[in-house]
């Protein structure tokens, strides 16, 4: 249902140009309802001052690029094919792909108040405000391809997927639900108002073809894609999205480092990336306070980092850049630093001129190593995206040289005291794999993951991961409100909460207070934090409240990262602390996601692939519409507790200290939780018995 009082809201406040925004407004809508239009529309110009993915390999046989063509063909009428056929052989030919570029719309894409969409159900308008937050192009890496963050983290395959999911959500009914697979939607099918109204899958291939050069056939035929995390679940809110995990993340590091510092000097954080995840690095840096020096080889995305205020300074220089370091160490300044060139340069010539590093990582896209993900130092950003796709194997080889050359720096620092942590991005898998002298005598990985020395322990054994909340207003007075309100009610919480959690509750009020502060807003007006259930539970039910007292003026969307307690089974990132064998299995992520389904979440995603790869990790989210009725605060309280709660009791059984606390705790606190509990052996009896056979 569409709401007239905010046209009238323009007629009182604007008058004299309520014509033009009205017929704005109109006009929006009905191109969103047009879907694929009936007539051609005309061809789009190459926009340079934009990011644009690089040309994929030629990877397709010529009957698999008949098949390809032929896929993308099914879109549209019959009378159509013939312009289209050759312009999307060009695509396939020029691209990798086929985005079809013609059909992008004219509309600005962006993040708008829920009520500027045409609908039938207002959730279904908030999932489209989320979307198009997703491809803005304030927000997304490649927003002409589609493509939100991490080189290869997709909303859609192509245009016409856009438009028909954005079709379908406008005359989506509460009583339908929309199917989408990896990009395409399938249709509305009969439903009922408790069932979500959208579930996505990305990627979801059988087992055995999931290699990178499955993926790049299948993305290419048009079939499969790969959605990253938050991008093909439409739950991303920008680098702030990341921000918070890493602030996080740096200030631990600093803790288990503290013994070392007994003289108050700032640490020196060195990593590579400033693109879309990447790209909060600097900002986390500076909230962590530290000195942070980030390496990045594309020159359109430093300058977007540095335009946004995501970064202090930009040096090119690697002379410069070494005298600026020891000027900030002397003055004992924070300050973030942006170098335009390669990571591996960073490395090498720091340990030549003896400049100590405290912590290091490494956030390049290495998930996606051969198609953008990783440049190899010696070449330059231009040379290597040709190589790509005009040499691949010339490209794979010099990345696993420039791999083998990082990780050689890298362990002269750590032999000097450097505290290097993977950070999730297969750094140290792809190290290995190039050949690297990465592994101890046992085998294993010389550095841990940030997951099990940090974050796995610190913050998923206990509950915390990352909540995140969007504004359907678009209004930064309901962000200034929500920021409150989540401010007090943690607060609230930590007064009687156990020492166990008190340092991730106080970390995380310090956080909430200062957001604003520290302008992380970038597309939707959106907020992260981490919270337990209770805290995710309790502040959900207070944003509630206050949009059914009119306190916030419109509905909230609540989700959170997939990069959480329950949400995803990654061996080398978010599981990597569970040691009882079952780090491969991907059962939480799917029961997650189903849990969540029938729970009350608003529209629900399954994922193969994030932020490690491809065939690496299984990952689910979810987002919820909070309207201020009855039936929200039902189901915040009953799809809130499993989201989490799930993945503790799993820790739990694979023994984690900290999440047999956290499931114990709950348990005492929570009728009709009845978690499974492990009985812990003593070592020395299985030692016995090994020594009996």
């Amino acid at each position: 249902m569409n709401h007239p009082k905010r046209v009238v809201f323009f007629w009182l406040t604007l008058r004299n140009n309520t014509f033009l925004v009205v017929m704005a407004t109109t006009d929006f809508k009905k191109m969103i309802l047009e879907g694929i239009p009936g007539t051609l529309p005309a061809p789009k110009p190459y926009d340079p001052t934009l990011n644009h993915a690089p040309k994929r390999k030629d990877i397709l046989s010529p009957e698999e690029k008949r098949l390809a063509i032929r896929n993308a063909l099914r879109y549209f009428p019959v009378h159509f094919h013939r312009i289209l056929a050759d312009e999307f052989a060009r695509e396939l030919y020029s691209t990798g792909r086929i985005y079809m570029y013609r059909f992008r719309p004219d509309y600005e894409i962006k993040a708008r108040h829920i009520d500027d969409f045409p609908h039938n159900s207002r959730h279904a308008a908030a999932i489209m405000m989320m979307i198009s937050n997703n491809l803005d192009i304030a927000v997304a890496q490649h927003p002409h391809e589609l493509i939100t963050y991490g080189g290869n983290g997709s909303v859609f395959q192509n245009w016409a997927q856009y438009r028909l999911a954005m079709k379908y959500l406008a005359e989506m009914t509460d009583e339908q639900t929309l199917a989408v697979y990896s990009g395409h939607p399938m249709g509305l099918f009969p439903s009922q108002k408790d069932a979500p109204r959208l579930v996505v899958t990305n990627g979801m291939v059988i087992p055995n073809y999931s290699s990178h050069d499955h993926w790049e056939r299948f993305n290419a035929l048009g079939v499969s894609q790969y959605g990253q995390m938050t991008a093909g679940s439409y739950m991303y809110i920008g680098p702030q999205g990341i921000v918070h995990g890493t602030t996080i993340t740096i200030l631990n590091a600093c803790r288990k480092l503290q013994s070392k510092n007994k003289n108050g000097e700032l640490r020196l954080f060195v990593s590579s990336g400033l693109g879309g995840m990447s790209g909060a690095q600097p900002k986390a840096a500076v909230i962590a306070g530290v000195i942070s020096v980030i390496a990045e080889v594309n020159p359109k995305a430093t300058e977007t980092r540095f335009s946004q205020g995501w970064v202090d300074e930009v040096i090119t220089d690697m002379d410069k850049l070494i005298k600026r370091v020891n000027v900030a160490r002397k003055e004992n300044r924070v300050v973030s630093i942006a170098y335009q060139g390669n990571i591996v340069d960073i490395w090498e010539q720091f340990a030549r001129n003896n400049i100590r590093i405290d912590i290091g990582s490494d956030q390049t896209s290495l998930h996606n190593p051969w198609a953008g993900g990783y440049y190899p130092a010696g070449i330059s950003f231009e040379e290597s995206a040709k190589l790509i796709s005009s040499d691949p194997e010339r490209f794979k080889e010099l990345v696993r040289e420039s791999l083998k050359r990082q990780v050689k720096a890298i362990n002269i620092h750590c032999e000097r005291g450097t505290y290097f942590f993977d950070y999730g991005n297969a750094f140290l898998l792809e190290a290995s794999r190039a050949g690297a002298d990465i592994l101890d005598s046992k085998g294993n990985f010389k550095y841990p993951s940030y997951v099990e020395d940090i974050m796995g322990p610190m913050c998923f054994d206990f509950g915390f991961g990352p909540f995140r909340w969007v504004c359907c207003s678009n209004d930064p007075a309901d962000l200034e409100i929500t920021d409150k309100i989540a401010a007090e009610t943690l607060i609230g919480i930590l007064k009687n909460s156990p020492q166990e959690i008190k340092q991730q509750l106080s970390d995380n009020i310090h956080w909430i207070q200062e957001a604003a502060r520290n302008r992380l807003v970038v597309g939707s007006q959106a907020r992260i934090l981490y919270a337990d259930s209770e805290g995710r539970i309790a502040i959900a039910k207070a944003f509630n409240s206050a949009i059914k007292n009119g306190i916030i003026s419109a509905p909230v969307v609540i989700g959170r990262d997939h990069h959480d307690v329950s949400g995803t089974d990654s061996p080398y990132r978010e599981t990597s602390n569970i040691r009882d064998g079952s780090k491969f299995t991907a059962d939480m992520a799917v029961q997650n996601v189903i849990g969540d389904s029938f729970r009350g979440a608003t529209w629900v995603s399954l994922h193969n692939g994030g932020g490690v790869g491809w065939g690496e990790v299984i990952n689910g989210g979810f987002g919820m519409v909070l309207d201020g009725s009855e039936e929200a605060e039902k189901k915040l309280n009953l799809m809130l507790h499993w989201d989490v709660n799930n993945g503790i009791a799993r820790r739990s059984w694979a023994r984690n200290s900290g999440a047999i606390f956290a499931i114990e705790r709950e348990m005492k606190r929570t009728p009709g939780l009845n978690v499974t509990m492990p009985y812990i052996a003593d070592d020395e009896i299985i030692e016995e018995a090994l020594r009996h056979l």
